[in-house]
C-alpha cells in the first residue's frame, strides 16, 4: 500500500464567537476530496470508493472526536499528537465532492494556524490515506483497499487554480496490520521476516546439533 496524499486549495477560514465565554473559534471548510476526476498527479478516487471510506471514517473517527489533522506534510500514515492542529467535525457528500469542516484547536500547532489567518494567509488541506493503485487508461486509480488517515492536514496555499494538485509524497511502501490496527513500512515488515528467518534456521541448525549429541551417546 502506498501513501497517497491531495493537496486542495478549495478551503474558507471563518470565525465563530461563543455567545457564552466571548471566544472565537476558528474553522476552515469546503472541498476536502474529490471524486471520479482525473487529478494533476494522473491519480482518480472513485466517488464509490471515497464514499465507503468517508462513512467509515465518520462512523470510527468524526463521531468519536478522533478525526485529527496536522499542519503541514507528514511523512507517514499515523497521526502524530504533538502536531496535531485541527479536529474535523464534518466531512460529507456533495456530488462527487466530499466537503469538510474542521475547528482549529487551541494546541501549539493550531496557535500557528490561528495566528496564519489572523495574519490574513490563504491555506490549503491535503488528505492523506493509504491504498494500493491500478494502471487504467493512463490514470493511476485509487483501489477499493483506500483507508483515510486523514481527511485534510493544514498546507500551504499551492496557488492553483484547480482544486487538486500535485501531491507531495508518494513511493513508499507501507502495510496495514489489522491485528494490531497500525501500519509498518515495507522496511519494517522485510527487516522482521528476515529476522524471523533467521531465529528459524538457527533453531534448526540447534536441533541439528542436539540430535548429533544424543547419538554420540548411543
Amino acid at each position: 500500500m502506498k501513501l497517497i496524499t491531495e493537496l486542495n486549495d478549495t478551503v474558507s477560514c471563518l470565525f465563530e464567537e461563543d455567545k457564552e465565554t466571548g471566544k472565537k473559534n476558528y474553522f476552515i471548510e469546503g472541498v476536502f476530496m474529490q471524486g471520479d476526476i482525473k487529478n494533476r498527479n494522473g491519480r482518480l478516487y472513485p466517488a464509490h470508493v471515497l464514499a465507503k471510506e468517508a462513512t467509515r471514517y465518520n462512523k470510527e473517527y468524526i463521531q468519536k472526536n478522533k478525526a485529527y489533522g496536522e499542519l503541514g506534510h507528514p511523512q507517514g500514515p499515523t497521526i502524530n499528537l504533538e502536531r496535531v492542529s485541527h479536529m474535523i467535525k464534518k466531512l460529507e457528500p456533495q456530488g462527487t465532492n466530499f466537503t469538510g469542516r474542521a475547528k482549529i484547536l487551541d494546541t501549539p500547532y493550531g496557535n500557528i494556524v490561528k495566528n496564519l489567518i489572523d495574519e490574513g494567509a490563504q491555506l490549503g488541506v491535503s488528505s492523506r490515506g493509504m491504498g494500493t493503485l491500478r494502471e487504467r487508461g493512463g490514470v493511476q486509480e485509487v483501489q477499493d483497499d483506500f483507508m483515510l488517515s486523514t481527511a485534510a492536514d493544514i498546507v500551504a496555499d499551492p496557488s492553483a487554480p484547480e482544486a487538486f494538485v500535485n501531491g507531495v509524497m508518494e513511493g513508499v511502501e507501507w502495510v496495514y496490520d489489522p491485528a494490531s490496527r497500525s501500519f509498518r513500512t515495507m522496511d519494517v515488515v522485510n527487516e522482521t521476516k528476515s529476522v524471523g528467518d533467521r531465529n528459524v534456521k538457527e533453531l534448526q541448525q540447534r536441533k541439528v546439533q542436539l540430535f548429533e549429541k544424543f547419538l554420540r551417546t548411543l
